[in-house]
């Protein structure tokens, strides 16, 4: 079996504890919410420094004691819950500076490294090899947690999620429940045991089974030379008082994917669109406007065609001249000058799209849907994009287009289980604290900790919003029932949720009725599989969060 035993007396990396100037920055991530108090940050440069900081940990800890202040990992720093910057946090291991991205020619794959950001690895594997990995538009989202939960972005309906290149996982696990080792498991590895691990990487999530440390992958894609980028939007005051027109842009978005590629699409559509992918963004009614963001091949002699007949379908009842995408949506900065369809080459366009938004609290939910929308969710999100008394611009839905070759893959080929789903959505809520509720002269989170009234009113809306929504399914976007035929007419038009979307109000029976609990949602039948890698991995469930996979229990 492939495993490196490295020695205790190894680097623990640089340790940042409290009283450091470092400490305030290190002990958070993107979202502001979440704001531990770790005993000290572990900055880790090697894997060896990753087993030495592990070792560390777990040696302060009897074999039979409880590891009740967990050991945290931090790639990017992107989690929307409190599964890195928790209350119950000791030790937070930070793998920013673990950062290639190269061609490892013993391996014969490309090698990413857990803390190398998404425009980092776009630019040191275009540049030198013209290959890319199809993952997220947020540039400093990192491939630690991205890709252990399957990720995806543009190139995805041309060339699948990142995880459909997966060809080995470097993990520093905890296999005995008290000394850390460094395994490499291969998809191809003569072990059983290795390949489960490398299948629990395809989309199980991070946080589960150990520390990542180094993907390799085999067989990326070429991205388009140049492609084709367009965003405009539609100003709210002319739908807030015409829902009609606002659920058919909305219906009709659904339904080109639910149909693509079938006669139901009128002849002039009925053509190749899996190198199309697009942002639809659905503002609450404060921010001003809806917009719409598509990306598309521009080297394809047909693409500004296609272009217009997609957005000819799309408009077809709306009535209301398209303007420019010239404010903030969402994670997306105004795009303003890219109302008439722009050829740019293929990176220069993803560093155009590359966004983060600034720092704020946030909270998130997701859904995947097999097909296009319902009446009562149509209503559900008008209803609530529209509400009077909650006025927050950065409040919105965003729904991005789904399937192609994410679809091409059976369900438990991979660990991520939704392979038939035609659109993906992500309800998101921004909010800064704004209010010195401690009277010491600013803002902070100090003053959200000691007034729940700032988080409040967010947190209302998106739960009741998600709620509305899926109504008519205990609250959630449940999955069918096993053995569903593909396009049931009876079966629910959702297929579960998104892990690296988490949502811990899954689990609030208050917010779920649905009986489907958290984890049939983001890993349907492929759960039991999952919990077997963890038993056998991860059996003193050393890596855990309020969401992580369990092992069996005798």
């Amino acid at each position: 079996m492939a495993v490196q035993q490295v020695t205790t007396g190894a680097a623990y990396g640089t340790e940042v504890g409290q009283g450091d100037a470092r400490y305030e920055a290190l002990r958070r991530g993107f979202n502001q919410r979440f704001i531990a108090t770790p005993d000290y940050v572990s900055v880790v440069s090697s894997t060896s420094e990753v087993v030495a900081a592990l070792n560390k940990y777990l040696a302060s800890h009897r074999s039979d004691e409880d590891l009740h202040r967990r050991i945290t990992v931090r790639s990017g720093g992107h989690c929307y819950e409190n599964f890195v910057c928790g209350d119950d946090v000791g030790v937070i291991l930070d793998l920013a500076q673990m950062d290639r991205a190269y061609l490892d020619q013993e391996m014969g794959a490309y090698c990413v490294e857990s803390g190398a950001n998404n425009w980092h690895v776009a630019t040191h594997l275009y540049a030198p090899f013209g290959v890319a990995l199809p993952g997220g538009s947020c540039y400093s989202v990192a491939a630690g947690g991205h890709v252990s939960g399957g990720g995806y972005g543009l190139l995805s309906r041309q060339h699948g999620l990142t995880v459909d290149y997966l060809y080995a996982v470097e993990v520093v696990v905890v296999r005995d429940g008290q000394h850390a080792e460094v395994v490499v498991a291969r998809r191809d590895a003569p072990e059983q045991e290795l390949r489960d691990l490398w299948w629990a990487h395809t989309g199980g999530g991070g946080g589960n089974f150990g520390v990542v440390t180094r993907y390799w992958f085999k067989g990326l894609p070429q991205p388009p030379s140049q492609v084709l980028l367009h965003a405009v939007a539609w100003p709210w005051k002319d739908l807030v008082d015409q829902p009609d027109r606002f659920k058919s842009l909305v219906r009709n978005y659904g339904l080109f994917f639910e149909y693509e590629n079938t006669p139901e699409l009128p002849v002039e559509l009925r053509r190749d669109y899996s190198d199309m992918f697009t942002l639809l963004k659905l503002n609450h009614r404060a921010n001003g406007k809806i917009g719409l963001i598509t990306q598309l091949d521009a080297t394809r002699p047909d693409s500004v065609e296609r272009l217009e007949a997609f957005l000819g379908w799309l408009t077809q009842d709306l009535g209301i001249e398209s303007t420019p995408l010239d404010r903030r949506m969402g994670e997306h900065a105004p795009m303003g000058d890219l109302e008439v369809p722009t050829r740019l080459p293929w990176l220069t366009a993803t560093q155009t799209l590359n966004g983060s938004g600034d720092n704020q609290c946030g909270k998130y939910k997701s859904a995947y849907m097999t097909r296009g929308f319902t009446e009562p969710q149509l209503q559900a999100i008008f209803t609530h994009l529209s509400r009077k008394g909650y006025d927050n611009p950065q409040a919105l839905l965003q729904v991005d287009s789904y399937g192609g070759a994410m679809n091409l893959p059976e369900s438990g080929d991979t660990a991520v289980y939704q392979r038939s789903s035609v659109l993906k959505l992500q309800y998101q809520t921004y909010w800064a604290w704004k209010k010195d509720s401690n009277d010491d002269g600013v803002t902070d989170h100090l003053d959200d900790e000691a007034d729940p009234s700032i988080a409040a009113p967010h947190l209302r809306w998106i739960r009741e919003f998600y709620r509305d929504v899926y109504k008519d399914t205990g609250g959630v976007p449940v999955l069918s029932p096993t053995g569903t035929p593909a396009g049931e007419q009876s079966a629910p038009v959702t297929d579960g949720c998104y892990i690296n979307y988490p949502d811990t109000d899954l689990d609030d029976p208050d917010w779920n009725r649905s009986g489907q609990p958290s984890h049939r949602l983001y890993y349907g039948d492929n759960y039991a599989r999952l919990q077997a890698v963890k038993s056998h991995w991860d059996p003193r469930n050393v890596f855990r969060h309020a969401q992580s996979i369990q092992p069996y229990t005798s």
